[in-house]
């Protein structure tokens, strides 16, 4: 497990160097007492390994930039890719307040040569626009839900897909969470496009961390959402991290076949393939404890399996 004595751990994203494993998490110091707080103090830390269970932290990778900027609040979740004449490309959630005091969130992003020093471009490549997403207008929630980039190729070789942690402009309150949507042909610039997802009422108010990936053949969606945060049909069913099949990891994606893959004690699941056996596992981070408080840390590997029509923790 990745944990840290004097800071809280939550939300991480992996990148693989072909010798080492790079663990890119949100961290803030336990000085502030609540761990509620942590959101508006979160940096971007990094650690490595090379058999994902014991880790080295190294230097942090992104820390909040000085006012006026996009993330001159904190710097949140994203994912880690790497373009084909070897830049890594960091993209993550910048977030900054508004004058009414809610919470705005775009995308941005920052490279490097070498996985350890990072540079950041200057602004947004992407923020919320009407009329497929929900701004603050909409005063339908606190925040402007725009966040938790997930980069990867397309399959075909048509460039590169972003899915975004979004809401619809429309539909009910707690079942607006989309799968938003973004292309780009060399990783600098993005073109917004309509979500892969609809508003409905067996939904979720945010469908937050995404990733897509082809486990052993069949192509899934994971997402996590807690039930306070669900429709009232979800809020019997108690899960953290949640899977939907797909057909393509191009989309659509039909929220509606969402089922837990963990309960809410875990959160932000993240799939990774093993590199020496191509077992896919997944990590998380540790919510709730036996008190209902929030712990914080990336647990270790556990190994998944397809059970049926399932993907499912086998250990």
């Amino acid at each position: 497990m990745f944990d840290l004595p004097n800071s809280w751990v939550w939300d991480f994203w992996f990148a693989d160097d072909g010798d080492q494993y790079h663990l890119f998490y949100l961290y803030a110091s336990r000085a502030l007492h609540d761990p509620e707080a942590r959101h508006y103090r979160a940096s971007i830390g990094h650690a490595v390994s090379t058999d994902l269970v014991e880790w080295t932290q190294v230097a942090d990778a992104l820390v909040r930039s000085d006012a006026p900027a996009f993330d001159d609040l904190a710097t949140w979740t994203g994912s880690v890719v790497r373009h084909p004449d070897g830049t890594w490309f960091l993209f993550y959630t910048g977030s900054t307040l508004a004058a009414d005091g809610k919470n705005v969130q775009s995308i941005g992003y920052a490279t490097s040569t070498d996985l350890m020093v990072w540079t950041k471009a200057p602004g947004p490549v992407l923020t919320a626009v009407g009329p497929w997403y929900e701004t603050l207008d909409s005063d339908a929630w606190h925040d402007e839900a725009f966040r938790d980039p997930w980069v990867y190729a397309d399959p075909d070789g048509d460039g590169w897909h972003m899915l975004i942690t979004a809401r619809a402009a429309d539909g009910p309150r707690d079942g607006r969470g989309v799968v938003g949507n973004a292309w780009s042909s060399d990783l600098r610039t993005w073109e917004l496009r309509p979500p892969l997802s609809e508003a409905t009422d067996d939904g979720f108010g945010q469908l937050e961390v995404m990733q897509v990936e082809v486990v052993d053949g069949r192509p899934v969606l994971i997402f996590s959402c807690l039930a306070e945060h669900a429709t009232r049909s979800r809020q019997g069913t108690t899960g953290g991290t949640w899977a939907v099949p797909a057909d393509s990891v191009e989309g659509p994606f039909d929220i509606d076949q969402a089922y837990p893959l963990t309960d809410e004690s875990l959160y932000v699941g993240r799939l990774l393939q093993r590199r020496d056996d191509g077992q896919w596992l997944l990590f998380a981070f540790r919510n709730k404890g036996g008190d209902e408080q929030f712990v914080g840390g990336v647990t270790d590997p556990m190994t998944l399996a397809w059970e049926g029509d399932r993907l499912v923790v086998v250990e």
